[in-house]
Protein backbone atom coordinates (compact mmCIF):
# COMPACT_ATOMS: atom_id res chain seq x y z
CA UNK A 1 0.00 0.00 0.00
CA UNK A 2 2.76 2.76 0.94
CA UNK A 3 4.72 1.88 -2.18
CA UNK A 4 1.59 2.58 -4.06
CA UNK A 5 1.45 6.06 -2.43
CA UNK A 6 4.52 6.81 -2.73
CA UNK A 7 4.68 5.86 -6.84
CA UNK A 8 1.56 8.00 -6.58
CA UNK A 9 2.71 10.70 -5.28
CA UNK A 10 6.33 10.98 -6.86
CA UNK A 11 5.94 8.79 -10.36
CA UNK A 12 7.32 5.56 -11.11
CA UNK A 13 10.78 4.89 -10.05
CA UNK A 14 11.55 2.60 -11.99
CA UNK A 15 10.78 5.40 -14.99
CA UNK A 16 13.04 7.53 -13.56
CA UNK A 17 15.87 4.84 -12.99
CA UNK A 18 15.18 4.52 -16.84
CA UNK A 19 15.32 7.97 -17.83
CA UNK A 20 18.77 8.67 -15.43
CA UNK A 21 20.28 5.94 -18.13
CA UNK A 22 19.00 7.02 -20.92
CA UNK A 23 20.62 10.61 -19.71
CA UNK A 24 24.02 9.00 -18.49
CA UNK A 25 24.26 7.23 -22.15
CA UNK A 26 23.83 10.29 -23.84
CA UNK A 27 26.68 12.04 -21.57
CA UNK A 28 28.95 8.97 -22.99
CA UNK A 29 28.46 9.63 -26.52
CA UNK A 30 31.01 11.91 -28.24
CA UNK A 31 31.44 15.37 -29.45
CA UNK A 32 29.51 16.63 -31.47
CA UNK A 33 26.78 13.75 -31.10
CA UNK A 34 26.35 14.64 -27.26
CA UNK A 35 25.57 18.21 -27.82
CA UNK A 36 23.16 17.44 -31.03
CA UNK A 37 21.50 14.48 -28.61
CA UNK A 38 21.47 16.94 -25.61
CA UNK A 39 20.24 19.80 -27.95
CA UNK A 40 17.38 17.57 -28.88
CA UNK A 41 16.44 16.16 -25.92
CA UNK A 42 15.91 19.67 -24.62
CA UNK A 43 13.43 20.61 -27.05
CA UNK A 44 11.85 17.24 -26.97
CA UNK A 45 11.35 18.41 -23.36
CA UNK A 46 9.64 21.78 -24.51
CA UNK A 47 8.24 21.18 -27.75
CA UNK A 48 6.58 17.37 -27.09
CA UNK A 49 4.37 18.12 -24.06
CA UNK A 50 4.30 14.72 -23.52
CA UNK A 51 2.88 14.06 -19.93
CA UNK A 52 2.60 10.24 -19.96
CA UNK A 53 5.93 8.93 -18.86
CA UNK A 54 6.52 5.31 -20.37
CA UNK A 55 5.95 7.15 -23.60
CA UNK A 56 8.49 9.96 -22.80
CA UNK A 57 11.20 6.85 -21.43
CA UNK A 58 10.35 5.31 -24.76
CA UNK A 59 11.08 8.45 -26.62
CA UNK A 60 14.31 9.51 -25.06
CA UNK A 61 15.85 6.21 -25.08
CA UNK A 62 14.74 5.52 -29.00
CA UNK A 63 16.52 9.04 -29.20
CA UNK A 64 19.70 8.15 -27.27
CA UNK A 65 19.98 4.86 -29.58
CA UNK A 66 19.41 6.52 -32.88
CA UNK A 67 22.75 9.02 -31.86
CA UNK A 68 24.70 5.83 -30.41
CA UNK A 69 23.52 3.91 -33.94
CA UNK A 70 25.08 7.18 -35.81
CA UNK A 71 28.45 7.05 -33.62
CA UNK A 72 28.69 3.45 -34.16
CA UNK A 73 28.28 4.06 -38.36
CA UNK A 74 30.33 7.51 -38.18
CA UNK A 75 27.25 9.21 -39.28
CA UNK A 76 27.73 12.83 -39.22
CA UNK A 77 24.87 15.25 -37.12
CA UNK A 78 23.68 16.74 -39.84
CA UNK A 79 22.74 13.53 -42.00
CA UNK A 80 20.58 12.39 -39.18
CA UNK A 81 19.02 16.22 -38.39
CA UNK A 82 19.08 17.46 -41.84
CA UNK A 83 18.63 21.13 -43.00
CA UNK A 84 16.19 21.42 -40.45
CA UNK A 85 16.62 20.42 -36.84
CA UNK A 86 13.44 22.14 -35.26
CA UNK A 87 11.30 19.87 -38.37
CA UNK A 88 13.58 16.48 -37.20
CA UNK A 89 12.63 17.20 -33.93
CA UNK A 90 8.78 17.46 -34.84
CA UNK A 91 8.61 14.81 -36.62
CA UNK A 92 10.08 12.68 -34.31
CA UNK A 93 7.98 13.76 -31.46
CA UNK A 94 5.18 13.38 -33.58
CA UNK A 95 5.64 9.32 -33.98
CA UNK A 96 5.18 9.29 -29.98
CA UNK A 97 1.35 9.67 -29.34
CA UNK A 98 0.75 9.77 -25.89
CA UNK A 99 -1.20 11.79 -24.03
CA UNK A 100 0.16 15.39 -24.31
CA UNK A 101 -0.39 18.65 -22.17
CA UNK A 102 -1.85 20.41 -25.12
CA UNK A 103 -4.18 17.37 -24.94
CA UNK A 104 -6.27 19.01 -22.36
CA UNK A 105 -6.17 22.30 -23.74
CA UNK A 106 -7.58 21.26 -27.01
CA UNK A 107 -10.64 19.82 -25.33
CA UNK A 108 -10.97 23.05 -23.47
CA UNK A 109 -10.83 25.13 -26.37
CA UNK A 110 -13.40 22.64 -28.35
CA UNK A 111 -15.97 23.05 -25.36
CA UNK A 112 -15.66 26.79 -25.31
CA UNK A 113 -16.57 27.32 -29.34
CA UNK A 114 -19.06 24.98 -28.61
CA UNK A 115 -20.60 26.81 -25.78
CA UNK A 116 -20.23 29.99 -27.67
CA UNK A 117 -21.36 29.04 -30.84
CA UNK A 118 -24.42 27.15 -28.94
CA UNK A 119 -25.17 30.06 -26.93
CA UNK A 120 -25.43 32.43 -29.88
CA UNK A 121 -27.52 30.43 -32.26
CA UNK A 122 -24.50 30.44 -34.85
CA UNK A 123 -23.83 27.60 -37.22
CA UNK A 124 -21.23 26.40 -39.14
CA UNK A 125 -20.77 26.43 -42.38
Amino acid sequence: MAAKWIETLVGSLDQKKQYKRHMARMEALPEPHRSAAKALQRYFMYQGGIVDGNTLVAMLGDSVDLWERAVADNTPVRAIVGDDPVEFAETFVSAYSGRQWMDKERERLRKAIDAAAGNSGEEHS
